[in-house]
């Protein structure tokens, strides 16, 4: 049983693995691992889960930052600098956090592809 899409079929394996994963993250890792054994298939889920954010996070913290301390979903999401900046800006006068509130999907699907780039060139190292 495959997930149907325009990019093609999603392995069965990914949409067990990874079954919260958005459908934009799917569609990126099945293409960047269509040539991987099951094995590296679940090391590499395994790994990816690890470090990936969930949008609905992203939105919480950026909503705790209307009410409380700013900036923690950029800290979240590596943005250290952007953090200490909303940190001490109030979410720069509470529109940062706004915007962030509005995008939240976005910053997550952009940490999300830099750390599914950070597992293959890990699972390729150990691959070596």
């Amino acid at each position: 049983m495959q997930y149907e899409n325009s990019f093609g079929s999603i392995s069965p394996m990914i949409l067990k693995l990874l079954y919260d994963a958005t459908p934009e993250e799917l569609v990126t890792i099945n293409s960047r691992i269509k040539d991987f054994s099951d094995d590296e298939i679940g090391q590499f889920c395994m790994i990816y889960r690890s470090k990936r954010k969930d949008p609905q996070l992203i939105l919480i913290l950026c909503l705790l930052g209307l009410v409380g301390v700013a900036g923690v979903q950029r800290f979240i999401i590596g943005h250290v600098g952007m953090g200490i900046l909303y940190f001490f800006t109030a979410g720069l006068c509470f529109i940062g956090t706004m915007v962030d509130a509005i995008n939240h999907k976005q910053l997550a699907l952009e940490y999300n592809a830099k750390m599914i780039t950070e597992t293959l060139s890990m699972l390729n190292m150990i691959r070596k």
